[in-house]
């Protein structure tokens, strides 16, 4: 009988009232779409120093992991889940405190309080325990622990992005300052082109025409050059934001765009599961994994709850011989049963319920998301190289064209207008190379955090 008694406790300690966890069925295609197998390590086992060889761009990201606020918010939040993680552990050992009580009472009759057998004293130890017979201590603590890794989770998904804000404002930063350079070298090349203008006009070899239009043109560069000086300094601005103070005046020497020590070799024939390795879509289980507890929580409510209250200590009916008795002990079970509440232990299991379908339609939206970043990033990584190469070749032809209507230009052949217009189209050409030797650039980070890398080095 006794060992059917010890058995059927063990069996009830063993409840656990949570439903079983399962992985949600990945709602995205196993396979990136047209991703052709690369060499080279995955980004998740890249580091961020691996990744961006530039050492004014390492610098500027070590600052940022140092200083930026979100990110030490994000760290902060880390150890309050962990505290609230060991406030629900330590309910599952008995509480122990210090005990000291007087009873002093007396009757109708005035009887004194020491003559009426009615007033005690106690002074010893105290300890109160609930039987976690169905489970839910454990998965308050559970709960509690899946609540505390989202948020260390959540500092490397804050980690991994604020890399990746980083080094995008970096290149930004980058092509606006080869874009204000381009900009002076073309008010040069304006200015040389007026003056020469001028003496032509003067000799009356041009028209008054092509005077006041090459004078034109060098007011167009110079606002062009206080439009793009304006737009250097605002990503100063942000980047002394990332970092969490001003923007060192003592750095590594950039690089320019077409020389950045990037990875371009990043495998992009890897199955879609690798995004389950991505900090945010961790989050997002180990948040759902949390509200599975807590269904266990709301069951447990639906049966009884047994909690112990235990002294050991001295007791006496009179203060004066407090010390001189011997030990007194007590143990004082308690049995809660609910019976009638209205609904509420229904309606909370219900709460739990829909709580955990709000977090796994989370879930599937993250990765969802993920999958989405990925994808496109590796499109515009295909396409970006030819667009790039061919942008590259026009650059070229119109530096050639540029030169030859300049020629034939001095040498009375062609007019200022046709001199303008090749100016204007190397121009444009120019300016629109840079960037997409920024946007390329700024897909293979983005490729690179969509993948889940990053957050590695410290």
């Amino acid at each position: 009988m006794r060992d059917r008694l010890v058995a059927a406790c063990l069996a009830l300690a063993a409840c656990n009232f949570a439903p079983a966890y399962e992985r949600p069925t990945l709602p995205v295609a196993g396979q990136f779409e047209g991703a052709a197998q690369a060499g080279g390590l995955a980004a998740v086992d890249r580091g961020w120093r691996t990744m961006f060889g530039d050492a004014r761009l390492q610098r500027l990201i070590e600052l940022a992991l140092a200083n930026n606020r979100d990110l030490r918010i994000a760290a902060l939040n880390i150890e309050v889940a962990r505290a609230q993680y060991r406030i629900e552990r330590s309910a599952l050992a008995p509480a122990i405190s210090g005990v000291g009580a007087a009873t002093i009472a007396g009757n109708e009759d005035g009887v004194a309080p020491a003559a009426s057998g009615l007033s005690s004293y106690r002074v010893g130890l105290g300890a109160s325990y609930e039987l976690d017979l169905f489970g839910r201590v454990r998965n308050l603590k559970d709960a509690a622990l899946e609540a505390y890794l989202a948020t260390v989770e959540a500092r490397r998904a804050a980690h991994l992005a604020l890399v990746g804000q980083v080094v995008t404002e970096y290149l930004r930063q980058r092509a606006f300052e080869e874009q204000y350079e381009l900009a002076q070298r073309t008010e040069a090349l304006v200015g040389e082109g007026l003056e020469l203008t001028r003496r032509l006009f003067a000799a009356g070899q041009r028209s008054e025409l092509d005077a006041q239009t090459a004078e034109a043109q060098l007011y167009a560069a110079r606002a062009e050059i206080s439009r793009l000086d304006r737009q250097r300094v605002q990503s100063r601005n942000v980047l002394a934001t990332l970092i969490g103070q001003a923007v060192p005046t003592e750095l590594p020497a950039a690089q320019p765009l077409d020389a950045q020590a990037i990875i371009a070799d990043l495998p992009a024939g890897v199955p879609s599961e690798v995004l389950l390795r991505r900090p945010d879509v961790l989050a997002a289980e180990h948040t759902l994994r949390a509200a599975n507890a807590n269904i266990g929580v709301a069951r447990a409510a639906f049966f009884p709850s047994i909690s112990l209250t235990a002294f050991a200590g001295v007791a006496s009916a009179t203060l004066g011989n407090l010390f001189s008795g011997g030990l007194a002990w007590s143990v004082s079970p308690s049995l809660s049963v609910p019976l009638f509440n209205y609904g509420r232990d229904r309606a909370t299991l219900d709460v739990a319920k829909l709580r955990k379908l709000i977090e796994v339609a989370r879930y599937e939206q993250a990765i969802q998301g993920a999958f989405r970043e990925v994808a496109d990033a590796l499109v515009a990584r295909a396409t970006l190289e030819a667009q790039l190469a061919a942008q590259t070749s026009r650059a070229e032809a119109e530096q050639k064209r540029f030169r030859l209507s300049e020629l034939r230009y001095k040498g009375g052949i062609e007019s200022y207008q046709t001199v303008l217009l090749a100016q204007q189209d190397l121009y444009a050409t120019q300016q629109q190379l840079i960037e997409l030797r920024l946007l390329r650039l700024t897909n293979l980070a983005g490729l690179y955090v969509a993948l889940g890398g990053g957050w590695r080095d410290r």
